[in-house]
């Protein structure tokens, strides 16, 4: 599940072009995530969409095995985003914190791992909550000018909390 790779680049150091467009890609790369991130805590419908290939898919499914959740696997971009954007909407407060990003580049198709901390608040009770540490498993492509998700797997480490937080 993780990039294991034993270095950060695959360009040549003798090679400064090549440097600079891999470090872009890594960049906007992990940007895709930061967006799938500070969309869903700003309920920011835009920036949520923009981490999105079009055929995007978005499986939660195992991290929600762990307490007994049985999520559908959701697909297409617009799916996503109004499903995750309806069912947080004046119901759930969320903060999101990437740690621990890996990339790898090949061409335009790029996989990323990140260790991601969830919270979920009730909005009308923020003694009701779940903390989770999820790490995610994603591949993106070019889209573009940007980097976008086409398929995200988020399991999960550990939870504290009330599940009824995420799901109702």
């Amino acid at each position: 599940m993780y990039v294991t790779s034993a270095q950060a680049l695959s360009a040549s150091a003798h090679d400064p072009d090549a440097v600079v467009r891999e470090l872009r890609d890594r960049a906007e790369i992990v940007d895709a995530l930061y967006r799938f991130g500070l969309g869903q805590d700003l309920k920011d419908k835009e920036l949520f969409a923009s981490a999105f290939a079009a055929d995007a898919e978005l499986d939660f499914r195992p991290a929600a095995a762990k307490w007994g959740g049985r999520p559908p696997l959701m697909r297409g971009r617009d799916a996503i985003v109004s499903t995750i954007l309806a069912l947080f909407a004046d119901r759930v407060d969320t903060t999101h914190q990437v740690t621990n990003p890996r990339v790898a580049v090949d061409g335009d198709t790029a996989r990323l791992t990140a260790l991601v901390e969830a919270q979920h608040l009730l909005t009308a009770d923020h003694g009701t909550f779940a903390l989770l540490k999820n790490p995610y498993d994603v591949e993106l492509i070019r889209d573009g000018g940007r980097w976008g998700v086409r398929r995200m797997t988020i399991d999960n480490a550990w939870y504290t909390g009330n599940p009824v937080a995420i799901f109702g």
